[in-house]
C-alpha cells in the first residue's frame, strides 16, 4: 500500500465513525430505543469486532491489498445496511454485530497496510494515517450535522462514505500487487505462522497490553468528556457536545505534528505521551472552571494521540512483512479490549467516588502506561525474525 492510499483508507474509516456518532441520536429515535436499550445494543459492536480482528490478519497476509480493498468496501456497505436495518432491537443488534465485524477487520487491514508503507518508504506514515482518521471523524461529524439540519434521510452520509470507500478500494487495488511482501504468501495457521517466522508472541502481547491502556484512556475521554463538562462544570449543551470534537481535533493535529519524532524515538514518545495524558487528565479532574477543563482535555488529547500509532511503529520495526497482518491482528485485538473497557471503567469509579475521582483513576491508568512502557519497550523481538522478511 502506498502512503497516499494508507491516508485515504484511514480517512474512510474515520468518516464511517464520524457519521455514525453524529447520526446515533436519529438512529436511536428511528428504532425507538431507550438509553438502556441503546447501551445494550452497542455492545454488539465489540462482540462482532473481536473475532473478526483475530481472523483479518491472516487474510491480509495471504491476499494483501485485495483483502484490504474488499474490507473497505464491505465496511462502507455495512454502514449503509446498518442504518437501513435499524427498525427493531433485534435487526439493529444483528446489524451492529456486522458493523463491528467489518470495522474490526478493516481496522487490522489498514493498520497492516500503513505499517507496510512505513517499512517500505520510511517517514511517518502510521502517525499521519491515524491523524487522517481523527481529522475525518471531525469533518464527517460536522457534515453529518449539517445534513441532519437539512432534514435529509439518515442514510445520506453513509451513502457518501460508501462511495468514497469504493473509490479508495479501487485505488488500493490499482496501486498494489495483491500481496504484502513482494508476492510472498504467509503460511497458513494464525499463531503458527508467527512461530514459523520465529516471531515470539510475548512481545506482541506486551505491545498489545500497552495499547489497551492507551485506548482505555483515550476512549474514557471520548465517551465521558461531554457528560463531565455538563454535569460537573455546568457547560451548556452546545459547549458540552463540543468536548469530544475538541478532543478529536487535538488528537489529529498532534498526530500530524509528532509523526516524525514517533518514528525516530518511539519509546520516548510513548512514555512522554502517557505522562502528558496523565497530567491533562488530572487537570480535568481538579478544574473548577470550564476553560481549565478544556485546557486539560486538550493536553490529555495531545498525550493520548501519540500512544497507539507509536506502538504500531514499534511493531512495524520488529516483525517481517509476510506475517505483519497476523502480528497486527494480535496486537490490535488485545488493544481493543482497552477501548471497550475504558468507558465502563470510568462509570464504575464515578459510581463510587464521582466523576472527578473517576478522572483521577484514568490519570492513574496513564501513569501506569508510562511506567510499563519505560520498562517493556526495550524488550526486542529477535532480529532474526525481521531478517526473515526478505524473500529467499
Amino acid at each position: 500500500m502506498t502512503p497516499r492510499n494508507a491516508y485515504a483508507s484511514f480517512a474512510v474509516f474515520g468518516a464511517v465513525w464520524g457519521a455514525w456518532g453524529a447520526s446515533l441520536p436519529a438512529i436511536r429515535d428511528q428504532v425507538g430505543l431507550t438509553a438502556g436499550e441503546l447501551g445494550t445494543a452497542l455492545l454488539f459492536i465489540g462482540a462482532g469486532a473481536l473475532p473478526a480482528m483475530l481472523l483479518a490478519g491472516r487474510a491480509v497476509d495471504r491476499w494483501g491489498t485485495r483483502a484490504t480493498a474488499l474490507l473497505l468496501v464491505l465496511l462502507g456497505g455495512v454502514g449503509v445496511a446498518t442504518v437501513a436495518a435499524a427498525q427493531s432491537m433485534l435487526s439493529f443488534a444483528v446489524a451492529l454485530a456486522l458493523l463491528g465485524a467489518s470495522s474490526g477487520a478493516a481496522d487490522v487491514a489498514i493498520n497492516t497496510g500503513a505499517g507496510a508503507a512505513q517499512r517500505a518508504d520510511g517517514g511517518a506514515v502510521i502517525a499521519r494515517a491515524h491523524a487522517s482518521f481523527s481529522a475525518a471523524v471531525v469533518v464527517a461529524s460536522l457534515i453529518t450535522g449539517v445534513l441532519r439540519g437539512a432534514e435529509l434521510p439518515v442514510v445520506t452520509p453513509f451513502l457518501a462514505v460508501a462511495a468514497a470507500a469504493i473509490a479508495v478500494a479501487t485505488a488500493v487495488i490499482r496501486a498494489g500487487d495483491g500481496s504484502v511482501a513482494s508476492g510472498e504468501r504467509a503460511p497458513r495457521g494464525g499463531l503458527a505462522s508467527l512461530r514459523a517466522a520465529r516471531v515470539p508472541l510475548a512481545p506482541l502481547l506486551a505491545i498489545g497490553g500497552l495499547g489497551a491502556l492507551a485506548f482505555a484512556v483515550e476512549n474514557a475521554h471520548q465517551s465521558w468528556s461531554a457528560l463531565y463538562l455538563r454535569d460537573e462544570l455546568g457547560a451548556g449543551a452546545a459547549t458540552a457536545a463540543a468536548g469530544p470534537a475538541i478532543f478529536a481535533g487535538a488528537v489529529a493535529i498532534t498526530r500530524f505534528a509528532a509523526g516524525p519524532l514517533s518514528a525516530r524515538r518511539p519509546a520516548l514518545v510513548v512514555v512522554a505521551g502517557a505522562a502528558l495524558a496523565a497530567a491533562g487528565t488530572g487537570l480535568v479532574a481538579v478544574a473548577s472552571t470550564l476553560g481549565v477543563a478544556l485546557a486539560g482535555l486538550g493536553l490529555a488529547a495531545a498525550g493520548t494521540a501519540v500512544l497507539f500509532p507509536t506502538l504500531l511503529v514499534v511493531l512495524t520495526a520488529r516483525v517481517p512483512d509476510r506475517v505483519r497482518g497476523t502480528a497486527t491482528s494480535a496486537v490490535t485485538t488485545v488493544a481493543y479490549l482497552g477501548f471497550l473497557a475504558g468507558p465502563p471503567y470510568v462509570g464504575a469509579w464515578a459510581y463510587g467516588v464521582g466523576l472527578p475521582g473517576a478522572m483521577l483513576a484514568v490519570a492513574g491508568l496513564a501513569l501506569a502506561l508510562a511506567a510499563l512502557a519505560a520498562a517493556t519497550l526495550g524488550v526486542r523481538i529477535p532480529s532474526r525474525a525481521c531478517a526473515s522478511a526478505s524473500p529467499s
